[in-house]
């Protein structure tokens, strides 16, 4: 693996104030379904996240799904969340869609979800491979890749660089032209068209959300620089609707100013910059 010496390390470069909000309807709370599979971890967070943006979260594991405490179709929203599912073995995200698509009842609640033009969702990190493996009942995603294990053949546990393109993705609004850091941490983050999907597409459609970055703001393939290998440092995509996000970094860890603590120079509040996904996705319901 190569490295480059020459870079600067993290760089903080904001298009949008993160201290300013979107405008909301106010007096409602839009059902989210914080959606998880057996070993992840990342719910709490992402539950508080979409709770201080205006949602009212729900915790929905897969059980719940399948047993019918829940239907999905009780929820304006979903969210994907990561960690370890099914203990991070090899195709974890593989095993959780399947779940999903050889269980008819549970792929129609799906299916039905992701076809209403009206509902919003979220995939990182394990969500975001689950979800790459729905993109067959994802309009708008059959240009959409896979995740596969990291070309450093290792665990990734990392604060990197992304910057934030212009795209289809609704929760992204506003973000474009930004060069923010975020926490990585994944074992299977590469995003590999080489069986499925179409990069050249997903490039002219402007369904690529974020790319890692070096310090000068450049896509790099470098390691460390890009912790996975993906080309041009692609990770993040979108529908063609721009309703359905999928993205390895975790933005949940770091929507407080205090949790980028020497970022204390570029936010002065209590937002730091990644909440302003979390109100993009509640400023899409009135």
């Amino acid at each position: 693996l190569q490295s480059d010496e020459n870079d600067l390390g993290i760089q903080i470069k904001t298009s949008f104030d993160p201290d300013s909000t979107p405008n909301v309807t106010k007096g409602i709370q839009p059902k989210i379904a914080i959606f998880r599979e057996q070993g992840i971890n990342g719910q709490n967070e992402m539950a508080f996240a979409f709770h201080k943006a205006g949602f009212d979260s729900i915790d929905v594991h897969m059980t719940d799904l399948i047993e019918g405490r829940f239907q999905l179709d009780a929820f304006q929203a979903l969210v994907a969340c990561g960690g370890f599912s099914y203990g991070d073995v090899l195709g974890a995200g593989s095993g959780w869609a399947k779940s999903i698509l050889y269980n008819q009842t549970i792929r129609n609640q799906f299916e039905t979800f992701f076809a209403n033009p009206d509902t919003l969702a979220l995939g990182v990190c394990n969500g975001c491979q689950m979800l790459s493996q729905l993109k067959s009942i994802i309009p708008g995603a059959e240009h959409w890749p896979y995740f596969t294990r990291n070309l450093s053949e290792q665990f990734e546990g990392r604060l990197s660089n992304v910057s934030i393109l212009k795209s289809n993705s609704l929760i992204l609004n506003g973000m474009e032209g930004s060069t923010l850091p975020i926490p990585v941490a994944h074992g299977e983050g590469r995003a590999d068209f080489t069986q499925t999907g179409n990069l050249e597409e997903c490039e002219q459609e402007s369904l690529i959300g974020m790319r890692y970055v070096n310090s000068t703001g450049t896509p790099s393939e470098i390691y460390p620089i890009n912790p996975n290998g993906s080309k041009d440092g692609n990770t993040c995509f979108t529908s063609k609707g721009g309703r359905v996000t999928i993205m390895m970094p975790h933005p949940e860890r770091c929507f407080r100013a205090v949790q980028l603590s020497y970022g204390a120079d570029y936010f002065k509040g209590e937002n730091g910059p990644w909440m302003r996904l979390f109100e993009n996705a509640r400023s899409n319901f009135s």
